[in-house]
């Protein structure tokens, strides 16, 4: 009988042990999250750079976008593939030096001032990202409990929203203010395409370093996520032989995409917009400013979505962001002046929890097909390619104010994701292996 209380201390300690390293874990997690929203943010940066460096024309200045999402399309599966046989933290490691590999491809790119260098650095780039999407998401998905699990992704995307408040910040000191008094040697355009060269080498290095860190890094380790039996066949789970066999996966990766093609649409047209004359009439400068508002509000947001949804169902929250993005976007649709500008700045903080919550209720009892499942989710994010491009159809069509009901109609369908299709089926959990 007096072995009871030691026991149970030593219960109480080994459990103590291992809150904290998954405290520890999901704390150096987010350097990851900043790294890659600043990275990705950069973008926004970059287009209208290269766009002058080259004289390109609006069609061919997209190609950054459908290089960096494009990667998602391509690499997402092989990625899963990858984390399932490397695991998590070896998949971590990975992504990040092919990451640091795709910045210091841009100093060549630069030297050399070839757009289509350019493209393949980001393309390489953007590869090593999807890598770490796809490892990173699921293991903070898998560090807790499955009811806080949307709350804890929700935190550690506030870190990435972080990155893109910031990143705008950095581009604009680095990258578009070019030295006066360039090289003698150098064209203006040479001077500006040399300018990318610092910044990238300098998100190299700190990439690296990351690599060399969580390599060195005791993370827990998290078991049970192996797809393939003894015998080499798949293992069925739930019923199912493979991720998208489980509905609230395949209707969530179909939410990833209209989520990101929505998000990604009204970042590309909000200075446009804005520029407007019955809107706010701004400068493309003063205009550009404003998307600070949009990324900090989406920062905003994530940090107070993370704390709402330990109390609230994250399908619930979901839903209520959902509608109330569709809302203001319906506004400033139908208005004109300050009303219409604040509203679609307004979205930024309803957008916050959109991406984290959907992932994490689409991984939801995926079991061994969840590495699978986080590949099928990042290569839905390729919506951020497509949908900004029937936008710009709408937007030659209607005009670029109407256009916005697209992303309205993108906002219906995670309504319905959050408060139906997210639901996981009530079928047996027996595990055939």
């Amino acid at each position: 009988m007096a072995s009871s209380p030691i026991m149970s201390d030593n219960s109480s300690l080994n459990e103590s042990r291992g809150t904290e390293k998954q405290t520890f874990a999901l704390v150096s997690l987010t350097s990851l999250f900043f790294m890659w929203g600043f990275i990705t943010c950069l973008n926004d940066i970059l287009i209208p750079h290269l766009k002058a460096v080259f004289s390109l024309n609006y069609t061919e200045a997209m190609l950054i976008q459908f290089c960096f999402f494009g990667a998602y399309f391509l690499v997402s599966m092989p990625a899963g593939h990858l984390v399932k046989k490397i695991g998590y933290q070896r998949g971590i490691v990975t992504g990040l030096v092919i990451a640091s590999f795709g910045c210091a491809l841009f100093y060549p790119a630069a030297d050399q001032a070839v757009y289509g260098l350019f493209l393949g650095a980001l393309f390489v780039l953007a590869s090593g990202i999807t890598i770490l999407q796809v490892a990173a998401n699921p293991y903070v998905n898998a560090l807790g409990t499955a009811e806080t699990a949307s709350s804890r992704l929700n935190l550690t995307q506030a870190f990435n929203a972080l990155g893109t408040t910031v990143a705008p910040y950095f581009g604009a000191v680095l990258i578009l203010s070019v030295a006066s008094g360039a090289g003698s040697e150098l064209s203006h355009a040479q001077a500006e395409a040399e300018q990318v060269k610092l910044p990238y080498l300098l998100l190299s290095g700190m990439l690296a370093t990351l690599a060399v860190i969580f390599s060195k890094l005791k993370l827990p380790v998290i078991e049970g996520h192996g797809e393939v039996r003894s015998d080499g066949k798949a293992v069925e789970y739930l019923g199912k032989t493979n991720a998208i066999g489980h509905r609230h996966l395949a209707l969530g990766a179909l939410a990833i995409f209209v989520y990101v093609g929505a998000e990604v649409s009204i970042g590309s047209f909000l200075v446009s917009f804005l520029g407007e004359s019955n809107i706010a009439g701004l400068e493309e400068a003063e205009a550009a400013k404003y998307i600070t508002y949009y990324w900090g509000g989406a920062m905003i947001g994530r940090f107070i979505g993370s704390a709402v949804m330990q109390k609230i169902p994250a399908g619930k929250v979901l839903g209520f962001n959902a509608t109330m993005a569709a809302l203001l976007v319906c506004v400033a649709v139908v208005s004109s002046g300050a009303t219409a500008m604040y509203a679609i700045l307004a979205v930024g903080l309803f957008n916050s929890i959109m991406f984290p919550t959907i992932f994490s209720l689409a991984l939801q009892n995926l079991g061994p097909h969840t590495s699978q499942g986080s590949g099928w989710l990042c290569l839905a994010i390729v919506g951020g390619a497509i949908v900004p491009l029937l936008q710009g159809v709408l937007a030659d069509v209607l005009g670029i104010q109407l256009a916005f009901f697209l992303p309205v109609l993108c906002y219906g369908y995670i309504l319905f994701y959050g408060l139906k299709g997210s639901q996981v089926e009530l079928v047996s959990s027996k595990e055939h292996v």
